[in-house]
C-alpha cells in the first residue's frame, strides 16, 4: 500500500552529484543528478527506446547519455539526440519527476505533479538550524516501510531491544502514556518519572541520580515520524514544562517505501545542549545509530516471517494504541486517494 500524492525523501543532498544515482521509489525507478548548475534534476530511471536504466548512462553537460544505444536526454526529459537519425520523436523523452531540496534531504513527489505543492513538505528544519547540533544519514531496511513506523510508535521495545544506549526496563513498566489522534496526525506522549537514566543519556547527560523521562511523538502521514526526547533530574519540573538542567533531543525519521518489502530510511538526531560541540553531536549521533542497526534486524525478521505467512492473526495489547491509530488513518488515506470514501467513513 502506497500513498502516492505525498511528499517522500528519495535522498540526502550530499548523495546527489554529477554521478547519476538509482534508487526505487515506491517500486518505480528513479535517477537522480546534479546539473552543472547544481540543480537537482529526477526522471523515470528508463530509457523509452529498450528500456536500460538511464543511471547506467553518463552525463555530459547537462545532457544524459543512454548507455545502451546512446539517446540523449536534457534536464527536462525531453530526447535531445538519437544517433544515426534526425527526426527525434515525440514520445523519445522520459518522465520528470518534481523534487526539492531541502532540510538537507531531497524531496520526491511520485504522485500527480500539478498537486506538488512545497509547502505541504514535512517540518524537520532542526536538521539545518544553527541553535541544534545535528547529524543525519540512511539505512537500507530489508522489511516494508509500515513495520518501521510501528516501531517508533511504540517505544516499550526500547526496554528489550536497546537496553545498551536508550532502553531500559523503566520504559514499559513505569510510563504514563497519552495517546491523541486527529484527522491526519497521531501524538503519544509518554513520561517516565522518578527513575534511572539509560545509558546513552547517562554518557551524554552526565546523570547520576534518577530522571524524569519524556518522549512526545509526532506521526504525521504517510510516514514521519518526529520525537522530541530528554530528561532533567527528577523533581525539577520538566512535566510542568521545565526543561533545564538536563538534555533536549530530536529524533527525526522519514520512511520511504522502495518495495513492498523494502524501504529507505532517512534518519537524523539533534540536540540543544552543547550545540556547537561536534565531539557530543558525534557521540550522540553513534548511540542512536547503534540502536537503530538494532531495530533493523528486527524490522527484516519480521518481514521475513511475514513473507512466509503473509497475513498471519495478531495480537494487540494497550502499547499499541499510536500504532493502531496511525494504521487506521493510513487506511482512510489511501482508500480516499482510490476513491474508497465508505471506508473512511467508518474509520
Amino acid at each position: 500500500m502506497f500513498l502516492r500524492n505525498y511528499w517522500y525523501v528519495a535522498a540526502a543532498d550530499t548523495e546527489i552529484g554529477r554521478t547519476p544515482l538509482r534508487r526505487v521509489i515506491l517500486g518505480e525507478p528513479v535517477v537522480l543528478f546534479r546539473t552543472e548548475a547544481g540543480v537537482a534534476v529526477a526522471f523515470e530511471d528508463r530509457c523509452p527506446h529498450r528500456h536500460l536504466p538511464l543511471s547506467m548512462g553518463k552525463l555530459t553537460g547537462d545532457v544524459l547519455q543512454c548507455a545502451y544505444h546512446g539517446l540523449q536526454f536534457g534536464s527536462d526529459g525531453h530526447c535531445v539526440k538519437i544517433p544515426g537519425q534526425d527526426h527525434i520523436p515525440k514520445s523519445a523523452q522520459v518522465r520528470t519527476i518534481p523534487i526539492v531540496e531541502r532540510y538537507h534531504w531531497i524531496w520526491i513527489w511520485m504522485g500527480d505533479p500539478a498537486l506538488a505543492d512545497p509547502a505541504a513538505i514535512t517540518d524537520y528544519h532542526w536538521l539545518d538550524d544553527p541553535e541544534w547540533g545535528a547529524k543525519s544519514s540512511y539505512l537500507h531496511v530489508e522489511a516494508n516501510w509500515q513495520l518501521v513506523v510501528d516501531n517508533l510508535l511504540d517505544l516499550t521495545h526500547l526496554a528489550y531491544v536497546h537496553g545498551s544506549t536508550i532502553g531500559n526496563v523503566a520504559l514499559a513498566e513505569h510510563a504514563t502514556v497519552n495517546v491523541e489522534r486527529s484527522p491526519n496526525n497521531v501524538v503519544v506522549t509518554r513520561w517516565i518519572i522518578d527513575q534511572e537514566a539509560p545509558p546513552t543519556f547517562k554518557k551524554v547527560g552526565g546523570f547520576t541520580g534518577n530522571v524524569d523521562r519524556w518522549q512526545i511523538i509526532h506521526f504525521t502521514p504517510p510516514a514521519f515520524l518526529r520525537l522530541d526526547v530528554g530528561a532533567t533530574p527528577t523533581g525539577t519540573g520538566a512535566p510542568e514544562g521545565k526543561r533545564v538542567g538536563g538534555i533536549g533531543m530530536r529524533n527525526l525519521n522519514a520512511i520511504t517505501p522502495e518495495t513492498e518489502t523494502t524501504s529507505h530510511y532517512f534518519w537524523g538526531q539533534a540536540h540543544n545542549f552543547d550545540v556547537k560541540n561536534a565531539e557530543t553531536t558525534n557521540k550522540i549521533f553513534e548511540q542512536i545509530r547503534t540502536a537503530f542497526l538494532e531495530d533493523v534486524d528486527v524490522f527484516s525478521a519480521q518481514q521475513r516471517n511475514l513473507d512466509l505467512v503473509p497475513n498471519p492473526s495478531q495480537l494487540d495489547i494497550n502499547a499499541d494504541a499510536g500504532v493502531i491509530q496511525a494504521r487506521r488513518i493510513l487506511t482512510r488515506l489511501h482508500e480516499n486517494e482510490r476513491g474508497g470514501g465508505a471506508l473512511a467513513a467508518v474509520l
